[in-house]
Protein backbone atom coordinates (compact mmCIF):
# COMPACT_ATOMS: atom_id res chain seq x y z
CA UNK A 1 0.00 0.00 0.00
CA UNK A 2 1.28 3.43 -1.11
CA UNK A 3 2.12 5.92 1.73
CA UNK A 4 -0.20 8.48 2.39
CA UNK A 5 0.58 12.00 1.06
CA UNK A 6 1.18 14.32 4.71
CA UNK A 7 -0.85 17.15 3.44
CA UNK A 8 -3.80 15.47 2.64
CA UNK A 9 -6.82 14.13 5.32
CA UNK A 10 -8.50 10.69 4.68
CA UNK A 11 -10.62 11.97 1.86
CA UNK A 12 -7.63 13.56 -0.03
CA UNK A 13 -8.36 17.22 0.43
CA UNK A 14 -5.55 19.88 1.30
CA UNK A 15 -4.79 20.68 4.97
CA UNK A 16 -2.25 21.80 6.89
CA UNK A 17 -0.16 18.97 8.81
CA UNK A 18 -0.31 19.20 12.62
CA UNK A 19 2.86 19.01 14.08
CA UNK A 20 1.54 20.19 18.02
CA UNK A 21 3.18 15.70 18.66
CA UNK A 22 6.33 16.42 17.33
CA UNK A 23 9.13 17.25 20.00
CA UNK A 24 11.15 20.68 19.66
CA UNK A 25 14.47 19.45 18.00
CA UNK A 26 17.39 21.71 16.48
CA UNK A 27 16.84 21.42 12.69
CA UNK A 28 19.20 22.71 9.85
CA UNK A 29 18.86 22.78 6.37
CA UNK A 30 21.13 23.79 3.32
CA UNK A 31 19.84 24.59 0.01
CA UNK A 32 21.87 25.82 -3.46
CA UNK A 33 20.60 27.88 -6.44
CA UNK A 34 23.24 28.20 -9.90
CA UNK A 35 22.93 31.28 -11.35
CA UNK A 36 24.07 31.07 -15.19
CA UNK A 37 26.01 34.29 -16.86
CA UNK A 38 29.10 34.85 -18.89
CA UNK A 39 32.68 34.95 -17.34
CA UNK A 40 32.28 39.10 -17.93
CA UNK A 41 29.34 39.32 -16.10
CA UNK A 42 30.65 36.97 -13.42
CA UNK A 43 33.80 39.21 -12.86
CA UNK A 44 31.10 42.57 -12.74
CA UNK A 45 29.01 40.38 -9.94
CA UNK A 46 31.86 39.85 -8.10
CA UNK A 47 34.17 42.67 -8.53
CA UNK A 48 31.54 45.42 -7.66
CA UNK A 49 30.99 47.08 -11.20
CA UNK A 50 27.50 45.99 -12.04
CA UNK A 51 25.63 49.78 -12.68
CA UNK A 52 22.92 48.58 -10.31
CA UNK A 53 25.55 47.98 -7.21
CA UNK A 54 26.28 45.46 -4.76
CA UNK A 55 24.82 42.38 -6.43
CA UNK A 56 26.05 39.62 -3.29
CA UNK A 57 25.11 42.07 -0.54
CA UNK A 58 21.89 42.66 -1.59
CA UNK A 59 21.31 39.32 -2.42
CA UNK A 60 22.12 38.16 0.75
CA UNK A 61 19.84 40.43 2.34
CA UNK A 62 16.80 39.49 0.46
CA UNK A 63 17.62 35.91 0.80
CA UNK A 64 17.32 36.66 4.65
CA UNK A 65 14.14 38.28 4.14
CA UNK A 66 12.54 35.85 1.63
CA UNK A 67 13.13 32.75 4.37
CA UNK A 68 11.55 34.80 6.98
CA UNK A 69 7.95 35.39 4.81
CA UNK A 70 8.30 31.17 3.25
CA UNK A 71 5.29 30.62 4.95
CA UNK A 72 3.61 33.67 3.21
CA UNK A 73 4.18 32.03 0.11
CA UNK A 74 3.91 28.61 0.41
CA UNK A 75 0.31 27.82 1.27
CA UNK A 76 0.82 24.94 3.68
CA UNK A 77 3.94 25.79 5.00
CA UNK A 78 4.35 26.39 8.98
CA UNK A 79 5.43 29.57 10.24
CA UNK A 80 8.78 29.24 12.30
CA UNK A 81 10.78 31.22 14.48
CA UNK A 82 14.38 31.03 12.54
CA UNK A 83 17.92 31.10 14.68
CA UNK A 84 20.09 31.51 11.94
CA UNK A 85 20.37 32.49 8.04
CA UNK A 86 23.35 32.19 6.38
CA UNK A 87 24.36 32.69 2.63
CA UNK A 88 26.84 32.36 0.61
CA UNK A 89 27.41 33.65 -2.88
CA UNK A 90 30.79 32.41 -4.87
CA UNK A 91 31.81 32.18 -8.09
CA UNK A 92 31.28 29.07 -9.78
CA UNK A 93 32.24 27.83 -13.49
CA UNK A 94 28.61 28.62 -14.83
CA UNK A 95 28.29 31.89 -12.96
CA UNK A 96 27.74 32.32 -9.11
CA UNK A 97 26.57 29.43 -6.71
CA UNK A 98 24.07 30.52 -3.85
CA UNK A 99 24.33 28.64 -0.67
CA UNK A 100 21.43 29.18 1.86
CA UNK A 101 21.50 27.04 5.28
CA UNK A 102 18.73 28.35 7.90
CA UNK A 103 18.16 26.94 11.02
CA UNK A 104 15.45 26.49 14.19
CA UNK A 105 14.43 24.90 16.67
CA UNK A 106 10.94 24.08 15.97
CA UNK A 107 8.37 20.76 15.59
CA UNK A 108 9.12 20.86 11.36
CA UNK A 109 11.80 21.70 9.46
CA UNK A 110 13.55 24.48 7.38
CA UNK A 111 13.82 22.84 4.02
CA UNK A 112 11.48 25.47 2.45
CA UNK A 113 13.33 28.60 4.12
CA UNK A 114 16.74 27.22 2.78
CA UNK A 115 14.80 26.51 -0.54
CA UNK A 116 12.97 30.31 -0.54
CA UNK A 117 16.20 31.83 0.32
CA UNK A 118 18.53 30.00 -2.23
CA UNK A 119 16.08 30.82 -4.86
CA UNK A 120 15.13 34.81 -4.40
CA UNK A 121 18.90 35.42 -3.86
CA UNK A 122 19.59 33.67 -7.22
CA UNK A 123 16.67 36.11 -8.71
CA UNK A 124 18.20 38.85 -7.09
CA UNK A 125 21.66 38.61 -8.32
CA UNK A 126 19.39 37.68 -12.22
CA UNK A 127 17.51 41.36 -11.12
CA UNK A 128 20.60 43.17 -10.99
CA UNK A 129 22.75 41.59 -13.65
CA UNK A 130 20.26 41.28 -16.36
CA UNK A 131 21.12 45.00 -17.42
CA UNK A 132 24.39 43.86 -18.63
CA UNK A 133 23.56 40.12 -20.07
CA UNK A 134 20.00 39.55 -20.96
CA UNK A 135 19.99 35.40 -20.98
CA UNK A 136 21.11 34.88 -17.55
CA UNK A 137 19.09 31.68 -16.01
CA UNK A 138 18.66 30.34 -12.50
CA UNK A 139 18.82 26.49 -12.65
CA UNK A 140 19.40 23.78 -10.01
CA UNK A 141 17.72 24.88 -6.51
CA UNK A 142 17.54 21.94 -4.45
CA UNK A 143 17.84 20.94 -1.09
CA UNK A 144 21.97 19.79 -0.45
CA UNK A 145 21.05 19.10 3.39
CA UNK A 146 18.91 18.61 6.65
CA UNK A 147 19.32 17.69 9.66
CA UNK A 148 17.38 17.53 13.13
CA UNK A 149 14.14 16.17 13.40
CA UNK A 150 12.57 12.22 13.71
CA UNK A 151 14.04 11.32 9.80
CA UNK A 152 17.34 12.61 10.80
CA UNK A 153 20.16 13.53 8.65
CA UNK A 154 19.79 13.79 4.55
CA UNK A 155 22.46 14.78 2.50
CA UNK A 156 22.75 14.80 -1.50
Amino acid sequence: MAERLTHTDDEGRVHMVDVAGKDLTHRVATAEAIVVMSKDSAEALFGGTLPKGDAPATARVAAIMAAKKTPELIPLCHPIALTSVQVDIEPCDDGARVVATCETVARTGVEMEAMTAASVAALTIYDMVKGIQRDVSVRDVQLISKQGGKSGSWTR
